[in-house]
Order: structure tokens, then sequence, then C-alpha cells
């Protein structure tokens, strides 16, 4: 199978997997210019925290070309750099590959695409290291075998340039022979996980099932799952982690079934300028996601949808943080900052 590239460069603009209409069609999004790229960022065309640090990073570049047709001068071309940086405030990575590239902008549009290039290679390097590490602690900390695994929202290829967070220690472990059955969370508000995990399980051959989010806490309690396995949009330096909501109602129930509730990231999603999950800012999307989808409305006219897109899962609740840098126990070593990244200052 060709390996599933959500994000990649072509010379003059960036190419997105339309991740808005998977699974039924499978097409890509060119974007040249800050107005798309920032709408596509929005619409969720291209999601996930380490492919939005790629996305940072090669957006400056796009803002930098088209500065370059538009005649822009320096404040106008900050101004654009700073809509992607903006463009969605919970998930840390696309403001990190903004600021990564940010110094290279007085040496050349080539400068940046190169330190974009590096992002993405890292990032791909990561996710398999984690995923070698995560599988590891997973394998060391549970005892069924094969494992019955439950995972939430869209961690894999698809969410990042290459491999995968959580969904790539899933896949980590179904080339050990370790996995019976993934448990495919179909995540609200707009079905990452039955759209786009079930999608790369299917690609993969793993074998699933998709079940609706409010299964979830009574598929653990009833013994069914052996770990679950999520990723990550933002860890704040306690270890409190930001992810896609219904993610801590997952915690809950791992919490009270014993069931070891591991998160997996690159270094970078590692924030440790936010002290708690407190100070994470939570995104709010539009309402019409909850009370319509598809197009056809599944509430009264009338009715107003409250739509945060992400949840905080307190440090307490986590048995494990995995990076490529290594793994913590919150429970017992509340610091994450030796899950950083050496060049980010850990």
């Amino acid at each position: 199978m060709p390996e599933i590239r959500a994000v990649r460069w072509d010379g003059e603009a960036i190419v997105l997997i339309d991740q808005t209409l998977l699974p039924s069609t499978e097409v890509t999004v060119v974007c040249d210019t800050v107005d798309s790229l920032v709408d596509a960022i929005v619409r969720l065309v291209v999601r996930g925290a380490p492919a939005l640090g790629a996305v940072g990073g090669y957006g400056v570049a796009v803002a930098m070309l088209e500065g370059q047709r538009e005649g822009w001068d320096g404040a106008e071309l900050d101004q654009a750099i700073d809509r992607v940086r903006n463009a969605r405030p919970t998930a840390v990575n696309l403001a990190w590959g903004v600021d990564r590239v940010r110094p290279f902008v007085s040496e050349g549009v080539e400068s940046v695409v190169v330190e974009a290039d590096r992002i993405a290679a890292e990032d791909e390097a990561a996710n398999r290291e984690l995923s070698r590490k995560g599988a590891d602690w997973i394998l060391a900390n549970t005892t069924q075998r094969p494992l019955r695994i439950l995972t939430h929202c869209n961690t894999g290829s698809l969410a990042t340039t290459a491999w995968g967070t959580a969904l790539g220690i899933v896949r980590e472990l179904h080339e050990r022979g370790e996995v019976e059955v993934v448990h495919a969370d179909e995540t609200r508000p707009l079905l990452q996980g039955s759209r786009l995990t079930s999608w790369e399980l299917t690609h993969d051959g793993i074998p699933h099932v998709v079940q609706a989010d409010g299964a979830a806490a009574s598929t653990i309690l009833r013994g069914l799952i052996d770990v679950a396995i999520i990723g990550a949009d933002r860890i704040a330096r306690n270890g409190d982690t930001a992810n896609k909501i219904g993610s801590v109602g997952v915690a809950l129930a791992c919490a009270d079934a014993g069931v070891p509730f591991v998160v997996a990231a690159p270094s970078s999603t590692v924030d440790l300028a936010t002290e708690s999950g407190d100070d994470i800012e939570i995104e709010l999307r539009d309402g019409a996601e909850i009370t319509a989808f598809g197009g056809v409305q599944v509430a009264p006219d009338t009715a107003a949808g409250y739509n945060p897109a992400f949840d905080v899962t307190p440090a307490r609740m986590i048995s494990a943080i995995v990076t490529e840098q290594g793994v913590v126990e919150p429970a017992t070593q509340p610091s994450v900052e030796s899950l950083v990244a050496q060049e980010a200052g850990a």
C-alpha cells in the first residue's frame, strides 16, 4: 500500500488531501494563497496537530510567494503570516511550525521551505520512534493478547506528515501481531473517527469496528477494551492534555475500569509555556456542525449548538504520555520536561 501523505509541498503551493470529503471522495486541495490556506485549516481540510505543524512551516512560504506576487511590504507579510499562525488556537503545533521557520524569512522562500521540509521529516521520524516506545510500554503494562484497543478521533497519517501518533502505535502493534480489534470512536462533531480513522485502518488491513462516542464508556466498563490510545493537540507543563472533545470521557471510564489510558504525540506538542490545562484555550466551533450534518438539519431550526472542539484530560487520569523522547507516567512523574526534544529547550 502506498504511504498516505496528507500534506506536501509542490514547489509553489501546499497540496492537501481534503479530509472533509473522506471516505467517499479522495481529492486534493491546492493552497497557494493565505486565504485558501486559512480556509482549509478552519474547515478541517487539514487537521491534526503534527500535520498542522508542517502546514505552519509551509504556510509561511505560501505567504511569502503571495506577497511577492502582490507586492506586499514587510508589515503586510507579517500580518499574513500571523493569520496562518492563529488560524486554530488550541493546537500548539500550527503556531510552533510558523515560529520555527519565521527566522528564515529574511533568507528567502527556499530557506523557509528547507526548514519546513525538516519539520515534516522530523515528524515522520518522531512518529515512528514514539510508536515503538508506546508499543513497548503497552505490552509491558497489559496482559491480554492480542489487544483490544480503543482510540478517539484521528491520529494517523492524515493527522501527521506520515505514519501517525496514537494510530502509529496501533500500526506498530499490528505489525507485531498484537492487535485483535480496534474500537474507533466515531468522534463528534465531524466524525473524524468513522470517516478518517476507519478509512486508514481499512487501508492498512487492521480489524476494527466503529462505535458511537456514547458507547465508549460502556465498552470499557464491560471489559471489552485492554488499552485506550489517543493523541493530543497540546500537552501542558503539568501533564494535562487537550484532545478532541470526548477524550476526557474515555479517560474517566478507563480510570474506573483500571484500563491504561495512553496519550501519544510528538515532543513539539508539549507546551512548557502552558502551566496546566486551565490555561489551554478551547476552540469553539460553529454550532451548526452539531445541529446539522451533511447539509441535513438534525435539530429544530431554533436550537443552538454548543460545539467545543476539544476537552482537557487531567494528568492524574493519564497512565502514560509518549513522545519520541520517551514515556512519562504522570501519576508518579508529573513533570513532562523529559518528553521535549533537547533542541527545543529541555
